[in-house]
This record gives C-alpha cells, sequence and structure tokens, in this order.
C-alpha cells in the first residue's frame, strides 16, 4: 500500500508533503524516504468541522450499528497483514511479535465496546412513576447518556496501535458516539496512516459520514493548540508526557467552555519488597523485575521504576537481592529507543542520576552501538529520596532505583512521598500480610491499580480494569483509559422525566 504522507480529512488526503517532516527508523536512526505533511490551521478546522456536522448523524445511530462499525474497523486493520507489522517494527524499533500482541490488543479493545454496545451495557436506568406514593407522587425518570461531540485524540508514542490511532481513546470515543479528530504521533507517521486508512474503509463499508474520522499530521505544536482550543471539540484524550500534558491542560482552562481532558502523564509504579519475600525469594524477585523494566526497554508506561527494600545495607538479604539484580541486569542487551530524542532525554537522566551525592550506579546492561542504549539500576536510601526531587521524577526507559528502607515504618514513611501512580506492586508472602494489610490501606490512595505478588507490565482490557490514579498518573482520578468504562469519559448522564416513549430514546422506552 502506497503512503501518501498526508492528512485525512473526512474521507480526503489532503496536504503538501514537500517542506514536511520525515518519518525515522528507530533502528537505524536514519530518515525513511517517507514525507509527510504539516497539517495547516484550515485542515485542522476543517477536519473539526466535518467531525462537528457528522455528529448529529454517528451521535444517533443504534448501539448495534456503532457495533458493527467497531468490529469492521478491526478486521480492516487485520487485513494490512504483515504490512502494517513491518512498518510500525521499522518506525518504533520494537519487536515483532510486540506489535502483532499490540495488534491483537487493538481488535480485542474494539470488539470488547462493541460486545458491550450489543449487550446494552450502556442503556441506562429505567424507574417509573409511582403516582401512590406519599406525600408526593413520584415521576417517570430515566437516566441515560448522551455523547459529548467531537473529541481530539493524541496518539502515544510507545504503543503504535493500543494507544494510538485506534487505541482505546479513538475506539471508547467512537463507541460513545463521538466522532474523532486523532493527531498522529510523529514517532510513527506510516503506522497511524495505515490504520487511518483501516477505519476509512469501514466507515465506507458502514456508510457513515466521513466526517466522523480525521488524522492530522505535523510536529508543529500549534497544531496541538489549535485542536484543544477550538470551540467545536468537547473533550480531548492525551498520553505524553506530563510537561507538554500541562501546557494543553493549561490551554484547556482558558477556554471560554473548559472541557474534560483525559491525560495520562508520568508513573514510577513503585514496587514494595517486604521483608519475608525478601528472605526467601529475593534473587527471584530481583530477577523478576529486571525482566519486567526490560520490557520495551522501559518504555511501558506501567515499568516498574523504582523498587522499595526493607533492610539494612550490610544485611545479607539486602545484599543478596542487590548482587541478584545487579547481575541480572549486566547481562541485558542494548537497544533501540522509539527516537532518537528519547535516546537522549533517556541518557540525560541517567547522567542526571549518576551525578547525584548519595545515589550509587549498580550496574548498567550491555554497550550497544551509539544508536542504542543500555539499561541502568541505581540505589540510595530514604533519606536521599526524600530530599532529591529529581529521584521522584519517572525516567523514560530501563532505569530504576532501589530505595533502602530500615524497617516496614520507613517503607510506609516512602508511600507518604508518592507522587500519584497508574501502579504499585507488593511482593510478599503470607507471613507479611499483617504488614502489607497496613501498607495497602496507605498505598491504595496513591495509584490506580494496586497489585500482589505480581508485575505491573502489562495492561488486562476488561470490566474490571482501571488504568489511570491520582495526578501525575493522570489528569482525572475518576476515569480509566483502559477496559469497559473509558467510555464514559466520552459522555455525560441525562435524566428524562415524564417524557412520552416517542421522545425517548430507543433504549430508555418500556
Amino acid at each position: 500500500m502506497t503512503i501518501t504522507g498526508q492528512n485525512l480529512i473526512a474521507g480526503e488526503w489532503s496536504g503538501n508533503t514537500q517542506g514536511g517532516f520525515k518519518a525515522f527508523n528507530a533502528q537505524t536512526h536514519c530518515a525513511i524516504d517517507l514525507e509527510f505533511a504539516e497539517a495547516t490551521m484550515l485542515e485542522v478546522n476543517t477536519a473539526v468541522n466535518r467531525a462537528n456536522e457528522a455528529f448529529i448523524t454517528y451521535s444517533q445511530l443504534s448501539a448495534k450499528k456503532r457495533a458493527t462499525f467497531l468490529r469492521t474497523i478491526g478486521a480492516e486493520i487485520l487485513a494490512l497483514g504483515d504490512e502494517l507489522v513491518e512498518t510500525a517494527c521499522g518506525e518504533t524499533g520494537l519487536p515483532a511479535m510486540r506489535i502483532q500482541g499490540e495488534r491483537g490488543r487493538t481488535i480485542g479493545q474494539l470488539g470488547l465496546f462493541a460486545d458491550l454496545l450489543e449487550a446494552g451495557e450502556y442503556q441506562g436506568v429505567i424507574e417509573q412513576a409511582n403516582n401512590d406514593r406519599q406525600p408526593l407522587p413520584k415521576p417517570d425518570t430515566r437516566l441515560g447518556y448522551l455523547p459529548l461531540g467531537v473529541v481530539g485524540v493524541f496518539a502515544a508514542s510507545n504503543f503504535p496501535l493500543a494507544f494510538s490511532t485506534a487505541g482505546g481513546d479513538t475506539a471508547s470515543a467512537l463507541a460513545a458516539g463521538c466522532p474523532v479528530v486523532m493527531k498522529a504521533h510523529a514517532a510513527h507517521p506510516a503506522t497511524a496512516e495505515l490504520v487511518a486508512r483501516a477505519i476509512l474503509k469501514a466507515i465506507d463499508i458502514c456508510e457513515l459520514d466521513r466526517g466522523v474520522f480525521s488524522l492530522i499530521q505535523g510536529k508543529n505544536y500549534a497544531i496541538a493548540t489549535q485542536i484543544v482550543t477550538h470551540p467545536l471539540v468537547k473533550a480531548v484524550g492525551f498520553t505524553g508526557s506530563e510537561r507538554v500534558g500541562m501546557i494543553l491542560q493549561a490551554q484547556i482552562y482558558q477556554r471560554p467552555e473548559p472541557i474534560p481532558f483525559y491525560g495520562e502523564l508520568g508513573s514510577i509504579n513503585p514496587q514494595f519488597i517486604m521483608p519475608n519475600k525478601l528472605a526467601q525469594d529475593g534473587n527471584e524477585i530481583a530477577q523478576g523485575l529486571v525482566a519486567s523494566l526490560m520490557m520495551g526497554q522501559g518504555q511501558f508506561c506501567t515499568s516498574p521504576g523504582v523498587w522499595v527494600v526493607v533492610g539494612s545495607e550490610e544485611s545479607e538479604n539486602y545484599q543478596t537481592f542487590i548482587a541478584s539484580a545487579s547481575e541480572a541486569l549486566a547481562q541485558q542487551s542494548a537497544g533501540v529507543m522509539l527516537t532518537p530524542a528519547m535516546c537522549a532525554s533517556y541518557n540525560d537522566a541517567v547522567a542526571e542520576r549518576e551525578a547525584l551525592s548519595g545515589v550509587s550506579l549498580l550496574s548498567t546492561g550491555l554497550m550497544g552501538n551509539e544508536q542504542e542504549c543500555s539499561a541502568s539500576l541505581f540505589a540510595t536510601d530514604l533519606a536521599t529520596f526524600a530530599k532529591t526531587p529529581l529521584l521522584q521524577e519517572e525516567v523514560f526507559g530501563f532505569s530504576a532505583l532501589v530505595v533502602r528502607c530500615e524497617d516496614t515504618t520507613e517503607m510506609m514513611e516512602f508511600v507518604t512521598l508518592l507522587k500519584g501512580n497508574l501502579t504499585a506492586s507488593i511482593h510478599g508472602l503470607n507471613s507479611d500480610l499483617a504488614e502489607a494489610k497496613v501498607l495497602s490501606q496507605s498505598l491504595a490512595h496513591k495509584v490506580g491499580r494496586l497489585i500482589y505478588n505480581q508485575m505491573p507490565t502489562g495492561v488486562e482490557v476488561c470490566a474490571s480494569m482501571n488504568h489511570g490514579g491520582p495526578f501525575p498518573a493522570s489528569t482525572n482520578i475518576r476515569t480509566t483509559s483502559v477496559g469497559s468504562e473509558a467510555i464514559t469519559r466520552f459522555r455525560r448522564p441525562i435524566c428524562y422525566q415524564n417524557m412520552p416513549a416517542e421522545l425517548l430514546p430507543t433504549l430508555l422506552r418500556d
């Protein structure tokens, strides 16, 4: 399939690729011989306006027809075959097995919402009138849900499929009845175009208004500003850095009509190794943490960035854990990051940690070529962690920090220092449960997902999943970006009182 490098504006390919930006091969650090257009203000405005026009009919589409549309998108993504996998691998440096798994997850997310729509999961609540109630009769009230309108979605750099063009934000917005204007990530623009072509084909097969989806390419920050401040955009889904996320949120707050901003911004995903677990399974847990850290070169939003261990620096259990973790990490191969900029940022962050007083570099992974980065493991004590804000920030990549606490009291003090996180894990034995219970009660207020004896990497797409958390894990603590409840971000409740059946939505009729 020929890549045009253009924007998809309501079904039409648009934009001048000359003088635009080039895709990049993450494995070779060389530009791919493709140029991509920078979207103009007119193109962005057209995309939003056409999405708003499509909202009139798409928002009234039956749940069954929306489900069919979602399933058709999934089928068309699968029909892209090996070309999608090869393109995504080239642009991100991620292995084919990872991309294939992510493709399956993307199609699975679309199918999940389709299943729920067909099952009437989102139909609402019906409470009929009770004229005999005293002292006043109860009117007929019915709680339904309305889609918000045009949704702006920003693709993630680290998930070119599952958190990008047809990823969770797009799937849940379309399921809710909202057209989507997607801002592609400049790290994988060709992958984004392929998936956009699949969505466009699904739109045509289902005979929908082509304004229901547009793909915006470009590296110009003004594009993002225009999307989040456009008066017809009614909600925004974003996955990216805390710095950029806060800029966009500030711009949204300055709008005459502030809108919901669902941003996933960062997480260190602390791992707590309880004392008896450390004594019995120190080697095993150390190797497990290293394996989890190495997934995707640590470029997962749930990568275990901080490991909290109880014990004196001289204790045998602590030293055994440190030695095992250091040895395991030292054997890990170097790897490419998603972009050269991320590689440079990662190396800068590692150098900053090396220069800090009270922080020790325990181990580094194998060295690679100049395009590759190496894993790193650091250690410090609670006092140093508490007074060093830099250690409390996420390092995007395969670097972890061991924080040693003298006892479980210090471990509890560590929890008070935490910002919001997507996840945290407690690793313990039955003999640790009493202390783990106290820890979990405090830790639950710092995370969106609390895990016991499992690693944080990997997110199950299901009804009970929560992928969010207190700030800066996400900008809205009450929502998830993964799982069936993700749809609630893009719809609002509405109560119909004493309405004739002819004026009620179909799902709220008797």
